[in-house]
């Protein structure tokens, strides 16, 4: 099945599952290929081809499964039970085998990765304020790729009141926010 077909597929099941479940504004239905798949696929444009990423409160699936679709290697992190649900019923039906869910809390998933390493990205989108993010990922000093609002210079500042650390906004191109690419925080 090639990526075309996947994303078809993947918008017809989140139209469906969305009668059942909130998994997306309903208002964004209608435009899933900008609102949703073009927005989470920005990233590819800037991500680094040979890590593996984690994606952070995956819900629908964005941006952890557009990325999965493209190639990467991706962990979409869930807590609730029917978003996770959502996600397994992607990973099979669309045939990712590089696509691994865990349901649970991220604090829970972070806490036992290794501290260090250039091989894991963290991505997110619609997730947390950047500081809780950031509280989340503290224990490692992975890269962080996050689709952000148009609110994000004050979520820096307020980040920065706790933590130390050197990003880079890249505006987006499918809306009014950004894209904030964080290499080193402690």
């Amino acid at each position: 099945m090639n990526n075309k077909v996947k994303f078809e597929q993947y918008a017809d099941m989140l139209r469906d599952w969305s009668t059942r479940m909130n998994l997306v504004a309903p208002s964004t239905l209608n435009d899933i290929e900008n609102r949703h798949f073009a927005d989470s696929a920005q990233l590819a444009d800037i991500l680094p081809k040979d890590v593996s990423i984690i994606d952070l409160g995956s819900g629908a699936g964005f941006p952890g499964v557009v990325l999965a679709i493209l190639g990467w290697n991706v962990t979409c992190i869930e807590s609730i039970g029917k978003k996770a649900s959502f996600l397994s019923t992607l990973k099979q039906e669309l045939n990712l085998p590089n696509l691994t869910i865990f349901h649970g809390r991220v604090e829970d998933y972070v806490r036992h990765l290794p501290a260090k390493s250039n091989d894991f990205v963290f991505t997110a989108r619609a997730f947390a304020p950047l500081i809780k993010i950031l509280d989340y990922t503290a224990p490692t000093n992975y890269r962080l790729f996050l689709l952000k609002g148009r609110e994000i210079e004050a979520e820096v500042a307020t980040a920065k009141k706790k933590y130390k650390f050197d990003y880079e906004l890249t505006p987006s191109k499918t809306g009014d926010g950004f894209i904030i690419s964080i290499q080193k925080h402690r």
